[in-house]
């Protein structure tokens, strides 16, 4: 690794890479000595990627961080120290603790001083895969990410030999503030796949002329483009894996016949992926650190702050490549699965990048609405349409009782498959455009995969491998909106940015409630709630999979069952670093003081 010096000199210093990603190393030959105090220092650190060095931001001297390693049951306790020259902290993702140990600066928490050390203390309550990451400005895209591994009091109810962590992220050379002014000057910089004229043509050949033209228009009228699929694209970042760019080939090894389990964990400022093991199928077995019922699939879809543990059983000699494809199609990351370091794959040829649709806008595909000019966009006619998806088996009947009385009052039950009419308003100036209707996509893969050959993992496929605990119907249900201004670069929730919104969400200490997202905008969305679970409403009644993190596509609905049983003040925003940053967050209270919801 090289480093440029005050003198303009490039002199070398040997590459940190952490034990635990080291090729062949298994994340459980490191385990936490009991009681250890673990000591973790934040530093300014020369990044090398593909032979280019970039100013970067590490824990310990290392991107990503050190391995944390901790057993459920036991205190946690962590000093961090910032040798920055500004304020940084660590938020622990996923995990369930008091507020003031959470580490999210400005809520119920200050921050790290430069020259300060912190210290963590908190019970160790879960298991399971997690990791923590910088709460500060945009130290998290800089390096400060780490994985967090808890290991379990009882034995996990399934087998493997072997036990890897894969770590993906993006890099880039510019800073987070210089892409944050590209994007507020012009959105669309970093989108270097927008439709070409030939594409016009070939939509003519395909579609007619009218239907084409009149596609064309419609995006015009709403500023937006159909390949406007990330943000942040391969154009300025390089996708790692364990911190490392494709060319170095982290490689995890295995032999033949045994269960090799992947802890694939995104941490990503603003990338979603999709993974897959060519020639290999995965078994899911957790999704956020808990247990749900195996699931057998060729492919999943991750965002920034969910995590994925899959096992997968090479019977043959060789190699095979762990493949992350940005979802954008813009660039990917690689390791290989191997008998030996050195060996590799073929990596898969490259998709085609995907094309938003009408229909994934929530926009005029419902039979029986009419189409009509309103606020600049089509929108649409009259009352709920069904969609055709069926439910899962017993899906609706048990949401329907689910949903039926609470707290002697009735909540109206929305059967996750129907679509709903958005209505007149459009949620505040910070929202620049309002779907026809919205319904849930949990049953979806997701923009460009929807004709994928592979069983691809959608959300009504988890299914908690035991009952939830609190099997109480929720008593209210507070609705929020995503929105935005794609043209401004404008983030926000109900129209207002987080700097707007002068009050918190407040929760009822204890009560049981329904959380209803709408997502306006057309892009993914992981929404990520702090200090408590999510139960996703996906039809699994009290088979709920718990999650802390779960995306939102564009135009979708869907609920999530919350029990409010962690007094103070947490946060809740979009994991995409940016969105978060442009307003796109909301301090959660939950509190004894009777006042109820306040958006």
């Amino acid at each position: 690794m090289h480093y440029a010096g005050s003198s303009g000199l490039y002199f070398s210093l040997a590459p940190l890479l952490p034990a635990w990603a080291a090729t062949g190393v298994e994340s459980r030959n490191s385990h936490k000595t009991k009681a250890t105090a673990i000591d973790l220092t934040i530093d300014s650190y020369p990044f090398e990627v593909n032979g280019r060095i970039g100013p970067a931001v590490a824990i310990n001297n290392s991107v990503p961080g050190p391995l944390i390693r901790l057993r459920e049951g036991e205190d946690a306790l962590i000093r961090v120290t910032n040798k920055l020259s500004e304020s940084t902290s660590i938020h622990w993702h996923g995990i369930l603790l008091p507020p003031e140990m959470d580490g999210v600066p400005g809520v119920s928490f200050a921050g790290i001083a430069p020259g300060e050390t912190f210290t963590y203390q908190f019970p160790v309550k879960q298991s399971g895969t997690y990791w923590c990451h910088s709460h500060s400005g945009g130290q998290e895209q800089l390096g400060v990410y780490a994985p967090l591994i808890i290991d379990p009091l009882e034995p996990e109810p399934f087998r493997y030999d072997r036990d890897y962590i894969i770590v993906l992220s993006d890099w880039s050379f510019e800073s987070p503030m210089a892409i944050m002014g590209r994007l507020k000057n012009l959105a669309s910089y970093y989108n270097y796949e927008k439709r070409t004229v030939g594409d016009l043509i070939q939509d003519i050949n395909t579609q007619g002329f009218s239907a084409a033209a009149s596609e064309r228009l419609m995006w015009g009228k709403m500023n937006m483009d159909p390949t406007d699929i990330a943000d942040v694209t391969g154009a300025t970042y390089t996708y790692l894996m364990n911190g490392l760019p494709s060319a170095a080939n982290w490689t995890a090894l295995f032999r033949p016949g045994e269960r090799v389990r992947l802890r694939v964990i995104d941490a990503a400022a603003m990338t979603l992926f999709d993974v897959r093991v060519p020639g290999l199928r995965m078994t899911l077995v957790q999704a956020d650190g808990q247990n749900v019922q195996p699931v057998a699939i060729d492919e999943f879809r991750i965002a920034p702050g969910e995590t994925y543990d899959v096992i997968v059983e090479p019977k043959a000699e060789g190699a095979y490549t762990i493949f992350a494809e940005a979802m954008d199609r813009s660039g990917w990351t690689q390791g290989t699965l191997a008998l030996r370091d050195g060996m590799s794959a073929p990596v898969p040829e490259r998709r085609k990048r995907p094309i938003r649709s009408m229909a994934d806008m929530g926009m005029g595909s419902m039979p029986g609405m009419e189409m009509e000019d309103h606020k600049g966009m089509k929108m649409g006619g009259s009352g709920p349409a069904a969609s055709t998806m069926p439910m899962p088996p017993k899906a609706e009947a048990e949401m329907s009782a689910e949903h039926s009385m609470a707290a002697g009052k009735t909540i109206e039950a929305i059967p996750w498959t129907t679509a709903v009419k958005h209505g007149p308003d459009h949620h505040g100036v910070g929202n620049a455009a309002v779907a026809e209707y919205s319904k849930s996509r949990l049953h979806e893969p997701g923009t460009g995969l929807e004709i994928s050959e592979r069983k691809v993992l959608v959300y009504t496929d988890l299914k908690s491998l035991v009952v939830r605990e609190d099997l109480r119907p929720p008593g209210r249900e507070i609705e929020l909106h995503i929105t935005g201004n794609m043209e401004r670069y404008m983030w926000s929730i109900d129209g207002k940015k987080y700097s707007e919104a002068k009050t918190p969400m407040r929760f009822q200490y204890g009560e049981r409630l329904r959380l209803t997202l709408v997502n306006d905008t057309m892009m993914e969305h992981p929404m990520h709630l702090h200090g408590m679970w999510m139960e996703l409403e996906n039809g699994m009644g009290p088979f709920k999979p718990r999650k802390h993190t779960i995306i939102i596509k564009p135009g979708e609905r869907w609920s999530v069952a919350i029990t409010a049983d962690a007094p103070g003040k947490w946060a809740f925003h979009c994991h995409l670093l940016l969105h978060m940053e442009m307003g796109m967050f909301r301090v959660v209270e939950v509190s004894d003081d009777g006042e109820g919801a306040q958006i």
